[in-house]
């Protein structure tokens, strides 16, 4: 009844959970050579995800959303669009100024993300501060580094400087996974917890940095950032706080938080599949 009675309370996220649900399906089998025949100039499979598609992206431009201002629709229909392009093989990448200025628009979440990292330290038991410490030394000049990156490419998107852009996302993405790895380590669970607090929110925002740099890179360009991450997501789900990141994602773009669960769930697997 709990169920049914979500579905009757919230039809629009019910209804992109189901699209999502129908895009996922229709990406394995079409990964896997499984067409279900050919209609017009392509297969079954395209012509249903690409219906899915366009219906998830109506449903983001819906003006009955909880989104309500044009700014907040048009926020939502980029990670809309970025999680189905992230996870459709066979569609190509966006681009624009769209993108990069939502790199852009993440970071002051980003610093002050990292600003807790900093004062995070103080809070743990003595033998575990150390560890702590020694696990995110490089969070601030990554995350500067980062932004410095993100806003040099949106005033010159250029091929070089988002070669630097995926090089460095990838480097930090690394440093956050190493370092929640580190501290699932301590055994304090009072020291553990604050640890993986902090940490957490740095991950959710570099890998939603991750999500946007995927999605205007090439295929080639994307298995070669995959290439150079060697902590994958998988090793770090365990100790990633998916209430938490949806919480952040939702208040970054106004958007409810069952929506912003959804859309981490598909671009958490679609980054696992391209290799992170």
């Amino acid at each position: 009844m709990n169920s049914i009675s979500n579905i009757w309370n919230h039809p629009k996220t019910s209804i992109a959970g189901l699209l999502i649900g129908i895009v996922t399906i229709a990406s394995v089998l079409s990964q896997q050579g499984i067409t279900l025949g050919n209609m017009g100039t392509g297969t079954v499979i395209t012509l249903v995800s690409g219906l899915a598609t366009a219906l998830l992206g109506l449903l983001a431009r819906d003006p009955q959303s909880q989104t309500s201002s044009i700014g907040s629709t048009a926020r939502l229909g980029v990670w809309a669009l970025i999680a189905l392009l992230l996870q459709l093989p066979f569609m190509s990448g966006c681009s624009g100024t769209t993108v990069a200025q939502d790199i852009v628009n993440w970071t002051p979440t980003l610093e002050s993300a990292v600003a807790t990292v900093d004062t995070t330290a103080a809070l743990l038991a003595p033998v575990d501060a150390p560890i702590f410490i020694a696990a995110t030394v490089g969070f601030d000049a990554a995350s500067n580094l980062l932004v410095v990156q993100a806003r040099a490419y949106l005033a010159n998107p250029t091929s070089s400087i988002l070669a630097q852009l995926q090089s460095q996302v990838v480097t930090f993405q690394q440093q956050v996974n190493a370092a929640l790895l580190s501290a699932a380590r301590i055994v304090n669970a009072a020291s553990q917890q604050h640890a993986l607090n902090a940490i957490n929110a740095v991950s959710t925002v570099v890998n939603a940095i991750l999500a946007l740099v995927i999605s205007i890179s090439s295929k080639a360009q994307v298995a070669q950032m995959a290439a150079e991450s060697t902590v994958k997501l998988a090793m770090v789900q365990p100790y990633l706080d998916e209430g938490k990141a949806a919480v952040i994602v939702a208040g970054h773009y106004d958007e409810s938080v069952e929506w912003a669960r959804a859309q981490g769930r598909l671009v958490e697997l679609s980054a696992v599949r391209a290799g992170f």
